[in-house]
Order: C-alpha cells, then sequence, then structure tokens
C-alpha cells in the first residue's frame, strides 16, 4: 500500500474503443495504464469505461460496446450517456479524472467534486470556447507544446506506455516501419517517398481513419514486398513488427501533440526519425534517439545516419521519461495538489 488515505478517483475514459483497446486507441491505452498503475499503488479507482473493459478496479459502464466496433449505437448518444453517468454519481468520489475531452467540462460546475482533465489534443478551434469557459477547471496537458493560450495548466505530463509490452533488441531489422493513424496529419505518403528514396522496404500498419486518403495516396504503392500493410495490429503483433524495423517514421504534418509511436518505438530500441513539429522535439533526443527532419529529404538523409543511433539510449529514454510508472506518480503528484487547493478553497470559504 503506498498511499496513506484512500481517495476516491473517478477515471472517465473515451468510449470509442474498449479500455484497454484490443488494438487501437491511444486515449484509452493511456487511461487504462493510468488507472492499474493508481490501483496498484492503493488509490481507490473506479473505471468509467465501456462494459466489455478490463480492469483491476472497479468498472463501471452504460455502454456495452465502444462505438468505433459498434455500428449500431449513436456516438453522440452513447456519449452523453456516459458521461452524464460520471456526474450523476459526483458525491461518491474525492476526484474525477476526465479523459473525455471537453463534454464533461460542460457538467463541472454542476457538482461540488473537483474535475481534472488532461488535454490530450485540440481536434480543432472550434472546442476552444468551451475550455475558454470553464479555464477555472484544472487541466494537464501532454506536452509542452500542445497548450492553449489562457489555460492555467498544473502540469505537463507525459504519456506513459507499459515497458513489459515491448521487446529491447539491440540488433535493428532491415525495414522502416510506420504505424498508428491513418491520415494525412500522419504523413503516410511521405514514408513511401523516404522508403522508395532510400531503397528500404516499408511495412505500415494501422487503422484506417481516413479512407480517401488511404485509397488514393497509399493503397497504389502497397505491393506486398517493397510497400507491405499489415492493417490493424494487436500488442503483440506491434512488439513484433518492431523487431523488424530498422527505424520507425512518424513524418507528421501538423505539430505532434505527442505521439505514442515514439515513445513505444524507443522502448523497443528503435530510433525514430519524426518531423520537427509540435511535441516531437520533446519525445525525441535529435540525434541521440532518432532524428528530428524538416522534409522528406532530410529524412532521407536521417535514415544514412541510422548506425549512430544507440539503441539501448532509446530503451533508456523510454524508461526514465515515458514508462507508466513515471505517469503515475506525476500524476499522484496533481491529484494531492488539487486536494490542497480544495482544502484551502473550503478554509476561505470559496
Amino acid at each position: 500500500m503506498v498511499v496513506k488515505e484512500r481517495k476516491r478517483i473517478a477515471m472517465l475514459s473515451p468510449v470509442a474503443w474498449r479500455t484497454p483497446p484490443r488494438a487501437y486507441g491511444a486515449w484509452e491505452t493511456v487511461v487504462s495504464n493510468l488507472t492499474e498503475g493508481l490501483f496498484s499503488r492503493g488509490w481507490d479507482v473506479t473505471l468509467f469505461a465501456t462494459a466489455d473493459s478490463l480492469t483491476s478496479a472497479k468498472l463501471s459502464s452504460t455502454v456495452a460496446k465502444g462505438y468505433e466496433e459498434d455500428a449500431s449505437v449513436d456516438p453522440c448518444v452513447v456519449s452523453c450517456l456516459h458521461v452524464s453517468e460520471v456526474f450523476e454519481h459526483a458525491e461518491e468520489f474525492d476526484l474525477i479524472h476526465n479523459h473525455f475531452d471537453y463534454l464533461p467540462l460542460t457538467y463541472s460546475r454542476l457538482v461540488s467534486t473537483p474535475v481534472l482533465t488532461t488535454i490530450h489534443g485540440f481536434s480543432s478551434p472550434q472546442i476552444l470556447p468551451v475550455y475558454d469557459k470553464y479555464r477555472g477547471s484544472y487541466f494537464v496537458s501532454i506536452s509542452n507544446s500542445d497548450r492553449a493560450k489562457g489555460l492555467d495548466y498544473l502540469a505537463t505530463i507525459y504519456n506513459g506506455i507499459n515497458l513489459s509490452e515491448f521487446t529491447f533488441s539491440d540488433d535493428p531489422g532491415d525495414a522502416l516501419v510506420a504505424y498508428g493513424r491513418i491520415h494525412p496529419d500522419k504523413g503516410f505518403h511521405l514514408a513511401i517517398e523516404v522508403a522508395k528514396k532510400t531503397g528500404r522496404r516499408l511495412i505500415m500498419a494501422g487503422y484506417v481513419q481516413d479512407r480517401f486518403y488511404f485509397e488514393k495516396e497509399i493503397a497504389p504503392h502497397i505491393d506486398g514486398n517493397n510497400v507491405e500493410y499489415l492493417g490493424v495490429v494487436t500488442n503483440h503483433e506491434r512488439d513484433e513488427l518492431l523487431q523488424q524495423a530498422y527505424a520507425v517514421l512518424h513524418l507528421n504534418t501538423i505539430p505532434e501533440r505527442f505521439g505514442l509511436v515514439m515513445v513505444e518505438a524507443m522502448a523497443a530500441g528503435v530510433p525514430v526519425v519524426a518531423m520537427d513539429l509540435g511535441s516531437c522535439r520533446e519525445v525525441i533526443a535529435n540525434r541521440r534517439t532518432g532524428f528530428l527532419v524538416n522534409d522528406v529529404d532530410d529524412a532521407v538523409k536521417a535514415i544514412k545516419k541510422i548506425p549512430e543511433i544507440s539503441r539501448r539510449a532509446c530503451r533508456q529514454r523510454a524508461e526514465r521519461l515515458f514508462s507508466s510508472e513515471v505517469m503515475v506518480k506525476n500524476y499522484e503528484k496533481v491529484y494531492r495538489r488539487i486536494f490542497q487547493l480544495e482544502q484551502r478553497k473550503k478554509r476561505e470559504g470559496v
């Protein structure tokens, strides 16, 4: 038992996918890692997620399956039912930890329980008025680069991964690897260009979020030999994929919010070549665990320098900054800070 006083935490996960996800689902992955870590350290955690979710903590559900896995449900309806369930039981908790973006903020002033929102990214400028209205709430960012002006953040806490899911290897594979959410933002078309210019095989994997982009920019290049697409991969399949990697390409076309792919690659000892946009320079140690680049030609040059990177240094950076354990301890500090602030408000009659 690590926690002296068992504070009651309501962990509000998204309901697009199961928590943890079977394959794709970055936010759900982080919520699962945090929930399990807090539970193991003695916190009284209730995970609000889909009914098929897996957790050692308590589970509360109003949604049978994630709406991305069940086409028969309306995402807006299940989201409303899910969020309202948490706030209807707010008095049972000492803190509501929101990982569901902006919607729960609109409930936050209706309850006395403090609400902490981890902002996993601003999907559009159109959602900023909600954050602006509820700027007095508690916020955590997932990178220093992904912060909105005017919001008072308690901390930046990097997303943490379960390092046991990644097999470290000091022996590089021979393929370039690109995986994640297949969307123009993630630059898979640029990865194809780099692979062709370097003469290296490219293996891609991930959830196709933009079907038009995939069919127009990606599919015509897939030949099963020089360019291969595996589809959505499980955690075990992802680990096997990283064992084949000479380097991971993360050629994002917009500022990256965090980038779990980069952390996962480093955990397996794989150097990362990423565009110098957003959080990439926070996650990657340039020229030590990978290379930050500005265009395809830069990326081609970086591939030639991959032997300069220590794969052991990649793993060590993941262990030092991006493990679940580090993330959990950092959130514990924020929780305790919130409890202190709430006690001060009570004493001052705020």
